[in-house]
């Protein structure tokens, strides 16, 4: 079993990664989708006149602020995209199914009653807030869609026991799939080749973190969504994933380049 997250940065290739994906499908290679939405989520927002703000955590983490409104666009960018990735794929002659973490209750999470963020060197709490931490994965939804044949596309929204859709973030979302699945390698593709040692010198690029070192990495080593990325990988290591593979998602073939070993392996 395969659990992809791809990145929903502005210069990665879909129709790279939609090609690299059918020919693994092809060779009958289980294979589950998650993929994120930021860059289309923030295009929305400008266009709906509800530009997207950003808050970091004490602990230095970038997320989303998201307040209801920021929520819906949210919703409505993943749910296109999650489209897209459906029609490219079945145009290749993949059985691509799509859906949120709220349909079916795919994944179950908790909303946060508030959120701390730093804003000019002091502490704020956010309260008007619809993010949360994902609890349980319905295993039994996605072994379902996988025996008939499909291939789930998943977008990055949770629901909470309330019923509440919830913005979440990706590479745990995915991460969480990996385990709950028993996946013998969870594959992180972003718009850089991998960890660097010293950001953004492609030169030190990380090929093999111990997981012994992965705490120090993200402590140490890691800018901007890396964190988010590595402790995805915390996760989905924690969770029983045999590896996890930091990979280009611009490449002409981002997974197959992936899996022969470019870009970070932690395991």
């Amino acid at each position: 079993m395969l659990v992809i997250k791809i990145g929903g940065a502005a210069d990665i290739d879909y129709s790279n990664l939609c090609n690299d994906i059918a020919q693994l499908a092809a060779q009958g290679q289980p294979i589950v989708l998650f993929h994120g939405g930021s860059d289309g989520a923030n295009t929305l927002s400008e266009q709906l006149g509800h530009p997207p703000r950003f808050i970091t955590s004490p602990s230095g983490h970038t997320s989303r602020q998201t307040d209801r409104r920021t929520l819906e666009i949210f919703m409505m960018a993943t749910a296109l995209l999650n489209r897209q990735f459906v029609e490219r794929l079945r145009g290749l002659g993949v059985n691509a199914l799509g859906l949120s973490g709220i349909d079916g209750g795919l994944l179950q999470g908790t909303r946060k009653t508030n959120v701390r963020a730093v804003e000019n060197g002091r502490v704020r709490v956010i309260r008007d807030d619809w993010t949360g931490s994902i609890d349980q994965v319905n295993r039994g939804l996605l072994q379902t869609l996988l025996s008939a044949g499909y291939l789930p596309v998943i977008a990055p929204l949770a629901v909470s026991n309330a019923g509440e859709p919830l913005n979440i973030d990706g590479d745990r979302g995915a991460a969480s799939v990996a385990a709950a699945l028993e996946a013998e390698t969870l594959l992180l593709l972003t718009n850089v080749s991998g960890l660097y040692r010293k950001f953004p010198d492609e030169s030190s690029l990380i090929e093999h973190l111990p997981r012994t070192e992965l705490a120090q990495a993200t402590e140490k080593l890691a800018q901007g969504r890396m964190k988010k990325k590595l402790l995805g990988a915390q996760t989905a290591l924690d969770g029983g994933v045999r590896r996890v593979i930091i990979g280009d998602g611009r490449s002409e073939q981002p997974v197959s380049a992936a899996l022969a070993g470019n870009g970070t392996i932690i395991e």
